[in-house]
């Protein structure tokens, strides 16, 4: 009687190794070619940073469905994100720090994995990751997407940083005030603004010559002068709970709005020359209208825990609004103050760009 020897032939072998090497390579090659693979976002679209999630969630804004999603390379707390003048780039800022809670962020040095990534708002590629010593709150690009302006926090003196864009090389390094938050462009594009939330400062810088050319003193806490089309920038200062208003033309204050809440964003709305600003505290939107040049508030639209970032549709039609402890999108008909849509999205969504 023969005895039985276990036998596989060299056929059998190979398929049996290959499926063993499938097997084992699954997770980590899908997770591999999630990260490479290119997306096709040939739709209007508004992409939500996810700070506590680390990713971006993109929104088809046709029929308001949550339609692709971009990782972030492994980067840890993403913040506010810009689109540049051509809508091909994405700037997105990586603190790797929470910032829900407030941008009083002072002792943050010995920390790692600060950086601003660039990203193909067609493919969601990242096409630039630019390495930073300190804090960035955020990257904004210049009127014609020349240039990307990086605010760099500094405990002592921060600086914001001026790069090429056609060769990422670094032109300018401006020195500012202490804790810097936010750099942002005025709606014509003349001034430059840094709020230096450690100093309750703004600083005004040309964008030509790259000089600081004034320092305006503001509230406590200042997070960002966030740019009007009536020629105006309001600072939205988070623990003095208060807005104030500088005239770009000549950088004077014009107006302190008090609140009476920790104000999240603002953003002026040019055909109802309403002044909407997040309220974080309530979980609202929170909309003043102008008599006799002073503000007033006229109503509020209830949103979600700790609201956000505010964005509007080009025809003005519709905002957007990001509720960083929902984790949601609350999508408002501008016309009659109502919401008409709530999307979830990920874990603390913060910074919101409309691409149409």
């Amino acid at each position: 009687m023969m005895a039985h020897k276990n036998f596989t032939s060299p056929l059998l072998a190979l398929a049996l190794l290959g499926f063993t090497a499938c097997n084992f390579h699954t997770e980590a090659d899908m997770e591999e070619q999630m990260e490479n693979m290119e997306l096709k976002i040939d739709y209007p679209a508004a992409f939500v940073v996810n700070g506590e999630s680390n990713d971006v969630d993109v929104i088809n804004l046709n029929d308001l469905t949550h339609k692709d999603h971009i990782s972030l390379n492994g980067a840890t707390f993403p913040h506010h994100i810009n689109l540049s003048p051509d809508k091909t780039k994405l700037a997105v800022a990586i603190t790797s720090t929470d910032l829900s809670e407030g941008h009083d962020s002072d002792g943050m040095d010995g920390m790692e994995g600060f950086k601003v990534l660039v990203l193909n708002s067609y493919t969601g590629k990242i096409e630039k990751e630019i390495l930073l010593p300190k804090m960035p709150h955020n990257g904004v690009f210049n009127t014609d997407g020349s240039e990307l302006w990086i605010a760099q926090e500094d405990e002592r003196q921060s600086k914001v940083l001026v790069y090429n864009t056609g060769t990422w090389a670094l032109k300018h390094t401006i020195a500012v005030g202490k804790g810097l938050s936010e750099v942002t462009f005025s709606a014509d594009g003349t001034r430059v603004f840094a709020a230096n939330t450690l100093d309750a400062t703004v600083s005004v810088i040309d964008p030509n010559t790259k000089f600081v050319v004034g320092t305006v003193q503001v509230g406590k806490d200042p997070v960002g002068a966030w740019p009007a089309s009536n020629g105006y920038v309001y600072v939205d200062n988070e623990t003095e709970q208060t807005i104030t208003e500088i005239a770009v033309s000549s950088a004077a204050v014009t107006e302190t709005i008090s609140l009476g809440f920790k104000p999240g964003y603002v953003a002026y709305h040019p055909s109802s020359r309403e002044l909407w600003v997040s309220d974080a505290t309530n979980g609202r939107i929170a909309y003043y209208r102008e008599s006799n040049s002073r503000w007033y508030l006229t109503g509020s639209i209830p949103t979600g825990a700790d609201a956000h970032a505010i964005a509007f549709s080009p025809d003005g039609m519709t905002a957007y609004v990001t509720n960083q402890g929902a984790g949601t999108v609350s999508v408002i008909h501008v016309p009659d103050h109502r919401v008409t849509s709530t999307i979830t999205v990920g874990k603390k969504p913060n910074g919101l760009v409309i691409r149409p």
